[in-house]
Order: structure tokens, then sequence, then C-alpha cells
């Protein structure tokens, strides 16, 4: 009878399964077919052409390539920022430091629309800033260091840093030394967990880049929503392609590097224990 009960369980949520990943990947195979047919609404009997991919990568090549150096910018800041900011946190524990930790995460409560209105109004008289990338790099690195800051300190809190900080202080290494010898190396797997939520935010921010860019600064998102707006269907949904095959393997090897980062570390923890 248990044994019953448990296929019935296995079965329930393998359907289960399989319905909900139909659901949430079902739209995307349709939108990149039609991003593959010469007339959608014709169908598939009108035939297969790339000619729609070719029209996406000659009007908003740019965007994506612009996409890609603001994703690796805003990744650099938030790691030079995020990760000497965590070990504060983790190393300072208290009411302050809960304080600051709030603070950090305000910009992911409130809209990115506000976000960058707030930005606008602060530094858009800037003229130079307003009108490059440097501006919209700024508004990620508001929008993700929170992320990069929580998953660093998940990583040092449950590594117990704190321990092996005073002990290699009391054999005599100066802050330098432990922080980059020890402190570094045990919170790599949160590090690179940081990293990989940083570049998908990134990439996919619409809201607060939306208000942000200029035309010359127009980025991935903002031109798949442009190429919505003012192209046919085709063109959109073969944008869609064009951004679903520029940011799944950069997702997999992020994944792949994390994973084998987390065993790596795994590995080298046990060994010193």
């Amino acid at each position: 009878m248990p044994m019953t009960h448990s296929r019935f369980d296995t079965r329930l949520g393998l359907t289960i399964t399989l319905v909900v990943t139909a659901f949430l990947i079902g739209p995307v195979l349709l939108s990149v077919t039609a991003g593959l047919t010469k007339n959608y609404f014709v169908g598939l009997s009108s035939g297969l052409t790339l000619d729609w991919v070719t029209q996406v990568w000659d009007l908003y090549a740019d965007t994506i390539w612009r996409s890609y150096g603001v994703a690796l910018a805003t990744l650099a800041t938030t790691t030079l920022i995020g990760v000497p900011a965590a070990w504060v946190l983790t190393l300072f524990p208290g009411r302050l430091s809960r304080l600051l930790e709030e603070l950090l995460t305000l910009p992911v409560a409130v809209p990115g629309l506000a976000t960058a209105l707030a930005l606008i109004v602060s530094w858009g008289s800037v003229g130079w800033l307003r009108s490059s990338v440097l501006f919209i790099v700024i508004g990620h690195v508001l929008f993700t260091l929170p992320f990069m800051v929580r998953a660093v300190r998940a990583g040092m809190q449950g590594a117990d840093l704190v321990v092996l900080d005073e002990a290699a202080a009391t054999l005599g290494a100066s802050r330098r030394q432990r922080f980059f010898d020890i402190i570094v190396p045990a919170a790599r797997s949160g590090i690179v967990t940081g990293a990989l939520t940083v570049v998908t935010l990134s990439i996919g921010e619409f809201n607060l880049t939306w208000l942000l860019h200029t035309p010359l600064t127009k980025t991935l998102p903002v031109g798949l929503a442009d190429s919505y707006a003012s192209m046919r269907l085709e063109v959109a949904s073969a944008y869609t392609l064009v951004f679903l095959l520029m940011l799944l393997p950069l997702m997999v090897g992020l994944q792949w590097f994390a994973a084998r980062t987390t065993r790596t570390g795994s590995i080298t923890l046990g060994a010193s224990t």
C-alpha cells in the first residue's frame, strides 16, 4: 500500500512539473517559431527563414554588445564593493550592520522607475554622464549590489570565517593577507552565486534602464521593447530568439562555473579540516 501511494505521488509530481514547464516554455517556443517563419499569420506552411534574425542583427547588434559591456562593468563594480561590504557586515554584526543592510536593499524594494528618476534628478544635469553608458551602469550597480552582498555574506556566514580570521590574526597575518588569502577563497561559492545573479539581472533589466537610456545607449531589453512596438511580429520574435541565443550560453556557463567552484571549495575545505 505505501508503495502504491509512493508511485502515485511520483506520477502526480511529474505531471505537475511537466504542466508547469509546458506553461512556461510554450510561449517562448511559439515566439521563437514566429521569428523563424516567413509569415507568422500564415503559419509554418509559409516556410522557414533566417531573414528576420539577420534583420535584427543588422538593426540591434550594438544593443547586444552594449548589454554585455554594462553587465560586465556592473559585475566588476559590485564585486569590488560587495565583497568587502559583506565581510564588514559579517565581521561586525549588530544593529548598525542590520541597519546598513536594510539601507543597502532599499533600491530593490523601490520600483526601478523611481530609482532611475532619483538618479536623473540627482545627476541628470551632468551632460556627459547623462548621455553615457556609465549612467546605466550606476543604476544597475544600485539595483544589483544587494544581491551580491547577500549572496557573499551567506557564503561567509556558512564557512564561519570570523573564527578563521581571528585564528589567522593570532598567527600574525595582516588584515590584507587574511582578506585575500583566507576570506575571499573561502567565500568564492557565494561570490560566484552573486556574480551569476548580478549578470543575469543586469542583462535582463528593463524598467530602470528604459528611463536612463538615450537613443545612443540603448541596451538589449530596451531594443527588444522597441522592436515589439515598432516592427512586425516576426522581427520582434526574432529578437527574442537572438536574446535567448546570447543569454542562455552565458547562464549555462556561469551555472557550470558556480557548481564547479562550489564542489572544489567543498573538497578543499574537507581536506583542510
